[in-house]
């Protein structure tokens, strides 16, 4: 061992003895749930062939509260998320556009928002329930006023 092993092993023996462990790991995180919920509906949206987020009921709905003037379009609608001290489960209602694999989108979306979370929040994800409750079809109005980004 050199001096500067040495001197760093000393160091690090008195951080362990004068907080009783790893600094990192002292105290407790909480992630609250609406956090999972925003992350998850990115991901959800970032995936091709996902048209909006939320049940046909609450689009409308968030479409009046967008005209209102101050209103903002909320991102984590047709999201719900139940989250624990290390774990979490997820609820997703999706529009998908017409002409997509409804099977290939939802596995995306799960593998998605999976990645993201666990990456993001250090959750383990234990479900991702996606419900599809309405296609888009090329000539249907637009009734979404938020912007789509890919």
């Amino acid at each position: 061992m050199t001096d500067t092993d040495v001197s760093v092993t000393k160091e690090s023996a008195a951080a362990v003895r004068r907080g009783g462990g790893d600094p990192g790991t002292r105290g407790r995180t909480t992630i609250a749930d609406g956090v999972v919920e925003k992350i998850a509906a990115l991901a959800a949206r970032d995936v091709v062939g996902v048209h909006a987020m939320g049940s046909g009921l609450s689009r409308t709905f968030g479409a009046v509260r967008d005209r209102v003037p101050g209103g903002k379009p909320p991102v984590t609608r047709g999201v719900k998320a139940e989250v624990g001290e290390k774990q979490t489960a997820l609820d997703l209602e999706i529009v998908v556009d017409y002409g997509v694999a409804i099977a290939d989108v939802a596995r995306a979306v799960r593998e998605n928002v999976v990645a993201a979370v666990e990456r993001m929040a250090g959750l383990e994800v234990v479900e991702v329930n996606i419900a599809v409750g309405d296609v888009k079809l090329p000539d249907e109005e637009d009734e979404e006023t938020e912007p789509r980004i890919q």
